[in-house]
């Protein structure tokens, strides 16, 4: 960890006002996995390329999410089954700048993410007539308010990095844990990374792949919803997902 918040302090800060310019809420995606112990490495390799998020003389911050399904988890089903038209419905609190959202996620059939969200109060584990009203009057939900309830906590690290000349932000989350929403079932992942790349086109041309590439790590798919989900739920359809959870524990082993 002494490595890690060294290489952390060696970056260039950045803050939340600054971010405007790479909001990227109509973007793609590139998602990345790997072993935490590999994390200092790759980023003393694009220090010089980023700066990073620094809130409150922080530069990890914390979140934490309640995702909501149906009862019979049509959005984790959706993407198992591979979906092209797809959505998460989620609150996310930011625990450093005390904001929290509602945000719905739509993963649209080019591959582009087009999120909308509206600012909460809180957490909300019984939707507000505010809360129920977005949900029903978003444009990209196949849901309305009552057929959705909470269903997966979902708590984290991440470090936000914006590229230095491009239309590039950078997050990586560290120290992923789940906790069932129904039964309190916990499952901790803290070997493993999950950073992703976001741009308004996808493109190769990032510093941050082309270092990561040189380790020989290839992009992959990980819903965190989808994940945890399957991981507290073994009696669950996960057919699809065994090859992303058989890569957890390959990268645990490493």
């Amino acid at each position: 960890m002494d490595q890690l918040h060294n290489i952390l302090q060696a970056l260039d800060p950045i803050s939340l006002k600054e971010m405007d310019r790479v909001k990227l809420q109509n973007r793609t995606d590139t998602k990345f996995v790997f072993n935490a112990d590999l994390l200092p490495t790759i980023l003393d390799e694009i220090k010089e390329y980023y700066s990073i998020l620094e809130i409150k003389e922080k530069r990890t911050n914390s979140y934490k999410t309640l995702y909501y399904d149906t009862k019979e988890l049509q959005s984790y089903i959706q993407h198992h089954n591979g979906k092209a038209n797809r959505i998460k419905v989620r609150f996310r609190k930011y625990i450093e700048s005390d904001l929290n959202y509602l945000e719905v996620k739509f993963k649209n059939n080019k591959g582009r993410t087009i999120k909308a969200r509206t600012i909460t109060n809180d957490i909300e584990i019984k939707l507000s007539s505010d809360s129920k009203k977005f949900v029903n009057d978003n444009s990209y939900s196949f849901y309305g308010e009552s057929e959705i309830i909470p269903v997966l906590w979902n708590s984290f690290t991440r470090l936000t990095l914006v590229h230095k000349t491009k239309t590039e932000r950078l997050t990586i989350d560290l120290n992923l844990e789940f906790k069932s929403f129904s039964d309190n079932t916990e499952k901790d992942i803290p070997h493993l990374i999950i950073a992703e790349v976001k741009q308004e086109k996808a493109s190769s041309d990032s510093d941050f792949i082309k270092a990561i590439r040189k380790h020989h790590i290839r992009k992959s798919g990980m819903s965190k919803y989808c994940v945890g989900t399957a991981l507290l739920n073994k009696s669950l359809k996960q057919n699809n997902f065994k090859e992303r959870i058989l890569k957890i524990n390959k990268i645990k082993q490493c």
